[in-house]
């Protein structure tokens, strides 16, 4: 390829979801109620968890993590799209883009790590509950979260510097939502063979890795729940883990799928639905999930808006 078509590039253009004003006016005012939910949602369970001292545990600590790479991972693309809803010209700069990809990269890959440590989590909780305290102590919590977020980080840096170093020449149309790693793989004009490579390393270490995790401490939980005699003692024993499954269950399902076959022929349409799957709906489920599903949560709700209307009720003007 000559040197003449490659030319370095100050910004992109993002397709986004759809061309048509009207649409887009609608999806401005969806997605902003679903990011200010998501914000919200979040923001209350870690403050929650702060508040209630019976919250302070490992999963709470845990959970904690997971609510702030929610919010983060939302908001390193969402703000973004939305702007560009109201905006004629759909640009970002080159180093927008570049730290869109890092961060986006980078939390999704947090998110991930920080699901196959609750699972361990909930595997000592149920199968060794009398070691519980000791072997999930402060220290291993700490050392666990600093893992997850050091090697997403390292993750999102080594794929971010790979896919930037490919010549893009003129084209710098990106058919997608966010400046998202397969995207501008695409946008290269040479061979990018080595890359696609990087990608599946990266995706076997990120998702399969954590995934088998998962899966062997779920085998090893409901092994150890079908031993248990009683049938409250079983249903007492579900309950621990069926929040941290559920969740587990959406984040995991089209994850694989999408960006483990990076040779397989993409359909655009599918990879824009999936980002948004996890740009906005994984982020505003989360929250639901754990105050709906967790008793523990529901009854540190109840006691706080307990205490709020006891407080309000002492006031003079009340």
């Amino acid at each position: 390829m000559g040197t003449d078509n490659q030319t370095w590039l100050s910004e992109f253009i993002l397709l986004g979801v759809s061309g048509d004003r009207g649409t887009q006016l609608f999806l401005f005012v969806l997605f902003l109620i679903m990011y200010l939910m998501i914000v919200l949602g979040n923001i209350l369970i870690v403050i929650l968890i702060r508040l209630d001292t019976r919250l302070h545990t490992p999963m709470y600590f845990f959970l904690t993590n997971l609510n702030l790479v929610d919010v983060s991972y939302a908001t390193s693309i969402v703000p973004q799209m939305l702007a560009h809803f109201l905006k004629e010209e759909k640009t970002i700069p080159y180093v927008s883009c570049a730290a869109q990809l890092f961060f986006s990269l980078g939390l999704g890959g947090i998110e991930f790590l920080l699901l196959a440590v609750m699972a361990y989590d909930r595997y000592v909780a149920v199968c060794d509950p009398l070691r519980y305290s000791a072997i999930m102590h402060t220290g291993l919590c700490a050392r666990l979260v600093a893992a997850c977020w050091a090697s997403g980080s390292l993750n999102s840096l080594m794929q971010t510097a790979v896919t930037f170093q490919l010549p893009m020449c003129t084209n710098n149309v990106i058919d997608h939502i966010s400046c998202e790693t397969l995207a501008l793989v695409r946008l290269a004009c040479v061979d990018t063979s080595s890359n696609e490579v990087a990608i599946m390393a990266s995706s076997i270490v990120l998702l399969m890795t954590p995934f088998l995790l998962v899966l062997l401490s779920y085998i090893k939980i409901i092994s150890t729940i079908l031993k248990i005699q009683s049938t409250e003692g079983r249903k007492k024993a579900f309950q621990t883990c069926a929040s941290h499954l559920t969740v587990v269950s959406l984040c995991y399902g089209m994850t694989i799928f999408t960006y483990i076959q990076p040779h397989s022929s993409p359909n655009i349409l599918q990879e824009k639905m999936i980002s948004l799957f996890y740009a906005l709906l994984i982020p505003m489920l989360n929250p639901l999930i754990y105050s709906v599903r967790n008793k523990e949560v529901k009854g540190a709700w109840q006691k706080l808006l307990g205490q709020f209307y006891e407080l309000k009720s002492k006031l003079p003007f009340s």
